[in-house]
């Protein structure tokens, strides 16, 4: 214990933090004044320095709660091959894996102590006619405020940071019910909290709202969708809301391109124009899209809005994914963030996939 009273760790990590935030204010500056970085211009360091780790390919490594199911052969084949680790060991995992990168995206499902059950709260989660029950870490509690500073303290003493997160946790941000929408916008508020903790410069939240978005109808005549506009509304008034409180601690919420409202890059777009806040930003992913002629097409029209984060995605959904055309369109916009490594489905397992996206994002950059 120092004479003030604090924890040398947490005077490294926050030594650690303040030296992180003054990296991205200079990057932010460089890029308010430069174009796009001449092909072949990086080194390999700073290549490596774009690099972020990601926590989804490696999901099924992660320590589960038990709950009477055995575990999959998937999880069961990857643990042998690779160990199984919590969200503690991701850090040197990540070091250990990818040597040189030093920066995590980090999903919030395995997030928290699984033997704890102090920090986990029972959530019901329905689609259509299925209902599941799980459990889901709350940030909020005691011993899941503990769990984070823990966190960071063993993040930063790695020298690795967590730039993301990447939140499946705040619901019904875009819900027509009030109520759940205000519910919904506290866990964003917990959420941001708890990013902030960990240094993380923005944080994903999900659009909510219908599975598929409303379509437009043409029963008066000429087409028109009256009901998407319902939840825009909504959804807008709640982004401005997570991203007036993100301000405060410092972290910016962020949309990725998932179902929804947010499946579509000018609805992405439209919500991020109306919050007008440099704490509602854009994150995209290489493959999370409706068709094809939005791989490449979506993507360029949502570079001028990240500035942190993209998913480097491989996903056998699509006949063909060219990873390295994507870098090209984001370096090209002028993008200077971080490419996360989130492979999802495919020939290989999750750290084979995850290695290959690395070799192609770094051949592109």
């Amino acid at each position: 214990m120092s004479e003030d009273g604090r924890r040398p760790q947490d005077s490294n990590r926050r030594d650690f933090l303040k030296t992180a935030g003054a990296g991205l204010a200079a990057g932010a500056t460089v890029l308010a004044g430069a174009g796009p970085v001449a092909a072949g211009a990086l080194t390999e360091k700073d290549k490596l320095a774009r690099i972020a780790s990601n926590t989804w390919p490696a999901r099924t490594l992660f320590k589960q709660r038990p709950d009477g199911r055995p575990p999959s052969e998937e999880a069961q084949a990857m643990k042998k091959k690779y160990g199984e680790i919590t969200m503690m060991d991701f850090a040197q995992f990540t070091k250990d894996t990818w040597p040189g990168v030093t920066h995590m995206d980090l999903w919030s499902s395995l997030f928290g102590d699984v033997t704890d059950d102090s920090m986990f709260l029972e959530q019901t989660w329905t689609r259509g006619e299925r209902t599941r029950t799980f459990y889901e870490f709350d940030p909020s509690t005691a011993s899941g405020k503990k769990w984070l500073d823990e966190l960071a303290n063993k993040n930063a003493s790695l020298g690795v940071e967590c730039v993301h997160v990447s939140n499946n946790a705040p619901r019904d941000i875009s819900d027509l019910d009030p109520e759940k929408r205000k519910a919904g916008i506290q866990v964003a508020r917990h959420w941001l909290d708890a990013a902030a903790t960990l240094g993380a410069r923005t944080m994903r939240v999900n659009t909510g709202g219908p599975r598929v978005a409303p379509c437009a109808t043409a029963e008066t005549g000429y087409p028109k969708n009256e009901e998407i506009v319902k939840y825009l509304d909504v959804g807008i008034e709640s982004f401005r809301q997570m991203a007036e409180y993100g301000e405060k601690v410092g972290v910016a919420v962020t949309i990725e391109n998932h179902w929804g409202l947010s499946a579509d890059p000018m609805i992405i777009r439209i919500i991020l124009d109306e919050v007008n806040s440099p704490y509602c930003k854009a994150s995209p992913d290489f493959c999370n899209w409706e068709h094809k002629y939005l791989l490449y097409h979506g993507l360029k029209a949502l570079v001028p809005y990240c500035s942190t984060i993209v998913h480097a995605k491989y996903w056998d959904r699509w006949d063909e994914v060219d990873v390295q055309r994507c870098v090209r369109i984001m370096e090209d916009g002028g993008y200077k963030g971080w490419y996360a490594l989130e492979y999802e489905d495919g020939p290989w397992d999750g750290i084979e996939g995850a290695n290959y996206l690395f070799k192609e994002v770094m051949a592109a950059l």
